[in-house]
């Protein structure tokens, strides 16, 4: 998939847990590494849920793609993991 930067991309994640103060742990494909995010009303642990962001950096050479998550910072992934456009 052809990115370009500033492009809005959406990541798939899983929820690994819900915690009390409305905050998820969550898992991203190709990154080694928990992440938090504000839990979307009624999600549950084991959930697979789209979180969106803007490209901020391309790695062609490696496959890989940073992208600054609103209110989480930036992570890089293997591009494959990205799909163009804000989740639905």
């Amino acid at each position: 998939m052809a990115v370009k930067i500033g492009d809005e991309v959406t990541l798939t994640v899983t929820i690994l847990k819900v915690l009390d103060n409305g905050v998820s742990s969550v898992s991203i494909p190709s990154y080694s590494f928990p992440f938090s995010i504000d839990t979307p009303k009624g999600a549950k642990a084991g959930e697979k849920i789209d979180i969106t962001g803007f490209v901020t950096r391309i790695d062609a050479e490696d496959g890989k793609v940073t992208v600054r998550i609103d209110g989480g910072g930036p992570v890089t992934v293997d591009i494959e993991t990205v799909s163009r456009g804000p989740a639905p």
